[in-house]
């Protein structure tokens, strides 16, 4: 299975960029969103950008990512779910019926 990692760019060009999570650093192409101003979160997925995230949903993925590696190490991982306690699990928009 892949995952897609919320990233920063730091610096870029038209077609490319230099993208930071934490101590990694890769050169993540932007051909898929075009150009981005350095700060700009983005959704990494093989080494491609495949689209802008807000600061709001770059950290809810940062969270799960994080919650599954928790989980995964045994430790405590249910306070990095928050946003998905006491509430009825929702299909994202462009499922639900119209």
């Amino acid at each position: 299975m892949c995952l897609g990692i919320p990233m920063t760019v730091l610096t870029g060009s038209d077609s490319c960029a230099l993208c930071g999570r934490g101590e990694e650093f890769r050169q993540v192409s932007l051909m898929l969103i075009g150009p981005q101003p350095a700060g700009t979160k983005v959704l990494v997925h093989i080494d491609t950008a495949v689209r802008v995230l807000d600061e709001e949903e770059a950290g809810q993925i940062d969270r799960a990512l994080e919650g599954l590696a928790a989980a995964l190490d045994g430790r405590a991982f249910e306070h990095l779910f928050q946003d998905l306690i006491d509430r009825e699990p929702e299909l994202p928009a462009h499922l639900r019926d119209q």
